[in-house]
């Protein structure tokens, strides 16, 4: 199943759709359109999905600013948003133009983590893109982060930021493999004149539960 978002820089007319295919090789997806779209009348941007099994259902992240990240429910059936499917409101900021996207969740114990982006992408040396995180209990929120501060309120951890030659650190995803924890995201390298690249850092996590990077 492939998820994937069709817009135009700078406005909120967008969609998620979905592709689906038996063994993942060119020549072999079909496409089945659209999964769940937002318009220039509503106050969030249907791009950047991530898709999550929970408690026997599945959902769907999504956001990039217009309010942040939002969460709907799918229909296991057809990947799509379920008909009237309420929109969970997971993070925002209280500073215009809310600067939080490219949403992704994991869970490890008890609490569903979820790690965002936040500020500029897409701007070479010069962006300021850095990941954050915050927790909960229950897949659709209130999430927090380490000193309760909640996502809707501007909260999240730090778990990277820029440093040295690795600029603009976002778009982030977790994947476990062979028993360890791996965070990979793109970033901009101020050594090779901001080209993009991608980045992975083993994840780890304290003995309080909230997750690291080495």
């Amino acid at each position: 199943w492939l998820y994937y978002a069709v817009s135009s820089w700078g406005t909120n007319h967008s969609a998620i759709g979905v592709a689906t295919s038996p063994s993942g090789l060119p020549g072999t997806w079909t496409d089945h359109g659209k999964v769940f779209t937002s318009e220039t009348t509503d106050s969030w941007n249907a791009i950047d999905p991530a898709v999550i099994r929970a408690d026997g259902r599945l959902w769907m992240s999504f956001g990039s600013y217009w309010t942040g990240i939002r969460m709907v429910e799918l229909d296991p059936k057809t990947g799509r948003a379920r008909p009237g499917a309420t929109v969970h409101h997971l993070a925002t900021r209280p500073d215009a133009p809310y600067a939080v996207e490219g949403p992704y969740i994991v869970k490890h114990g008890r609490f569903y983590y979820l790690f965002a982006s936040y500020d500029a992408c897409c701007a070479g040396v010069n962006s300021t893109y850095r990941i954050r995180v915050g927790r909960s209990t229950k897949v659709t929120g209130p999430y927090v982060d380490s000193t309760g501060k909640p996502l809707l309120e501007g909260g999240g951890d730090l778990l990277l930021a820029g440093h040295g030659r690795y600029v603009g650190t976002g778009g982030e995803s977790v994947f476990r493999t062979r028993g360890q924890d791996w965070l990979a995201y793109h970033y901009y390298d101020a050594d090779d004149s901001g080209t993009p690249k991608l980045g992975l850092n083993r994840l780890g996590w304290t003995r309080n539960g909230w997750p690291k990077v080495f």
